[in-house]
């Protein structure tokens, strides 16, 4: 499975997590995240965070966001 399907199935949790816990839209969820330094290295096959789950990469959004 190339990096790219993995991420964006990733993603897809991250912000659902987002939306749930912030109780925001989707539209804002996204934002949020896609704005966000973890999003960056997410983005990043050096960082390896596409082979993390959801629920660690929304932890580590929540942490950024203190």
């Amino acid at each position: 499975m190339s990096h790219k399907l993995v991420r964006a199935i990733i993603a897809e949790g991250v912000i659902k997590l987002i939306m749930e816990n912030r109780k925001v839209s989707q539209d804002m969820a996204l934002d949020m995240f896609y704005g966000s330094k973890i999003a960056e290295s997410f983005a990043d096959d050096e960082t390896g965070l596409y082979g993390q789950s959801a629920l660690y990469i929304f932890s580590l959004f929540e942490e950024e966001q203190k």
